[in-house]
């Protein structure tokens, strides 16, 4: 006896009709296409309409309304997401308060990967008041990228002398001016981590001898 797939069905009319799990699965796929294009968009242009998003994610104006009701909805929507995203690239790190430079310089290379959500967050101004208002929790279980550099500064490696908190802006605003570089050609895509992580490595991590 032969078995369907559990993700399909027959109609009675010998057409496929999805399952509520494998058009679950379609509508998260679009829903987070649709968000990483509109952080990848509203990036490069803060005036991009829903038209160029839709455009960017592959999809129909009208498909994009189905997700989302309107410019707005869709911006606080994109926040939560690009924070996630970020969240994701620190766990990806896979950081370990024993190895504070080498967690660092993998930190460095997710945050690069994500560049397009951290020039979103934080290329302009008035997105800090839509951050603040998000409907964000961290994960608790995700390591601080705070109390990794105060790790590296108990143990000589990074300068004691600045605030942590401080060498954590150095890190998001190194990337950000990575991928503007990357952007306008200065840098090619491949060269930005290298770029970041001299200019991070000569500027903040301690000098012995």
């Amino acid at each position: 006896m032969r078995h369907r797939s559990p993700k399909s069905k027959r109609s009675c009319y010998g057409s496929t009709v999805s399952s509520p799990a494998s058009e679950s699965g379609t509508r998260n796929r679009t829903r987070r296409a649709i968000l990483s294009a509109a952080a990848s968009a509203l990036a490069r242009d803060r005036t991009a309409t829903l038209a160029d998003i839709a455009e960017r994610a592959e999809v129909g104006r009208s498909t994009l309304h189905r997700y989302f009701a309107d410019r707005e909805e869709l911006i606080r929507a994109a926040v939560v997401d690009s924070l996630a995203a970020i969240e994701a690239s620190v766990k990806d790190a896979a950081v370990d308060f024993a190895e504070p430079l080498g967690s660092i310089r993998r930190l460095i290379a997710g945050m690069v990967e994500v560049g397009d959500r951290i020039a979103f967050l934080f290329g302009d101004p008035g997105m800090h008041q839509v951050m603040r208002d998000a409907p964000w929790a961290p994960d608790p279980e995700a390591p601080s990228v705070i109390e990794l550099i105060r790790s590296g500064q108990r143990q000589g490696v990074f300068d004691d002398q600045v605030p942590a908190a401080w060498i954590q802006q150095v890190i998001w605003a190194l990337t950000y001016s990575g991928w503007e570089s990357a952007e306008r050609g200065d840098l090619p895509r491949h060269g930005v981590t290298p770029a970041v992580l001299r200019a991070f490595e000569n500027g903040v991590v301690a000098k012995t001898g």
